[in-house]
């Protein structure tokens, strides 16, 4: 089975976020170029990590650089806390002075709490708990509060996370090896972010990466798994269920401001990839 690349939905301006999976909630192989980090709150979780089944018993940590693909399978009476991010949250003009780049910190740490000092795994779990508090008590400056326990975790990693063992240090989609390909895709994304509601053609992405479109749409299915152009579309599905969720204007707003170029288009579009129309999904988010 092949890898995908999965896009997390934030709900906000701050690209964070954090859920609870169970044991039951079984992920198929795929990457992003977020952080992702796991915390085993309950019993034994199987993580799939390229080839190898790592897992993670109760309390332990793992953490998956930007580009490690990674899978979980059925874990029977186990539950995982999730946490996502981008490394955009944090200024590393402003902030970064000697030490590495935070994509190579993370990128040729060791992942696994198991082989982490001990300081280092109290304190993370520590942060990660506190942390999980914080999104679902939602207190007032909540916002403050978890963007500072993620600097706090950032910190603690700097001092006391240990290199990576030497026969995991060659993994096959490391963020270091996969640098120059992260960065092009960064751009493409970036590209999109910027201009989903304006006419996108492939041509003009592959000319602003530097490549022709033969070679761009090769490269872009290659390290996604998908075309750019189902990469776009999909893109402006969630801008779409975003605006559907948090405000109440006319269909033919909601399709312009996610970047569809006619409400029918839209309509079509969406119903495909959801299973449902526009105005069924925001029925249905009205009646929970």
């Amino acid at each position: 089975m092949s890898n995908y690349l999965e896009i997390p939905e934030f709900e906000d301006s701050i690209p964070f976020r954090m859920f609870l999976n169970d044991g039951m909630t079984i992920v198929y192989p795929h990457w992003h170029t977020e952080i992702e980090i796991i915390y085993s709150r309950k019993g034994k979780v199987n993580i799939g990590v390229d080839d190898t089944i790592v897992q993670l018993e109760k309390g332990e940590i793992y953490i998956f650089p930007s580009g490690e693909a990674h899978y979980f399978l059925a874990s029977p009476d186990s539950e995982r806390y999730v946490y996502q991010f981008n490394l955009k949250l944090f200024d590393e003009k402003i902030l970064r002075t000697s030490e590495d780049s935070l994509i190579s910190l993370f990128a040729s740490g060791e992942p696994h709490s198991r082989y982490w000092p001990k300081e280092l795994t109290q304190k993370a779990t520590e942060l990660l708990v506190q942390l999980y508090g914080v999104e679902e008590q939602k207190p007032a400056g909540m916002k403050y509060m978890s963007v500072g326990y993620l600097y706090q975790l950032i910190g603690e990693l700097y001092l006391h996370l240990p290199r990576r063992i030497a026969e995991k240090a060659q993994t096959k989609r490391s963020a270091i090896q996969y640098k120059e390909t992260l960065d092009l895709l960064n751009q493409v994304f970036e590209y999109v972010e910027d201009r989903f509601q304006e006419v996108i053609v492939l041509e003009d992405v592959a000319k602003f990466v530097g490549f022709s479109p033969y070679y761009f749409t090769r490269f872009f299915k290659t390290n996604t798994g998908q075309t750019f152009m189902q990469f776009l579309t999909e893109y402006r599905i969630n801008q779409a269920k975003f605006i559907l969720a948090n405000e109440k204007i006319p269909m033919v707003e909601v399709a312009e401001k996610a970047g569809f170029s006619s409400v029918k288009t839209f309509h079509h579009v969406f119903k495909e990839a959801v299973g449902q129309s526009p105005l069924q999904y925001r029925k249905n988010l009205n009646n929970h």
